[in-house]
């Protein structure tokens, strides 16, 4: 995705307070991140996504919270 593009979403999101929202853009973001071997902006990017997940207490904050592990950002957390 764009990077303008995404950074408009997340405005959106945020400006809406959409935590399903901040928690798909957010991981879009990681993932694009990922993919460049840019491992602490996508860590920075799947930590906010966890966070946002871990509020809401959606389904996916375990597993954000396994990638953040594997990349020794987080301890594992049983959920």
């Amino acid at each position: 995705m764009d990077k303008k593009e995404l950074d408009r979403l997340l405005l959106d999101a945020h400006d809406r307070n959409d935590n399903a929202d901040l928690i798909r853009c957010y991981t879009i973001a990681a993932d694009e991140h990922e993919a460049m071997q840019d491992i602490d902006a996508a860590c920075f990017y799947l930590t906010h996504a966890f966070i946002f997940a871990l509020e809401s207490g959606a389904p996916e904050a375990d597993a954000l919270n396994q990638r953040l592990v594997a990349y020794g950002r987080a301890h594992k957390l049983d959920f």
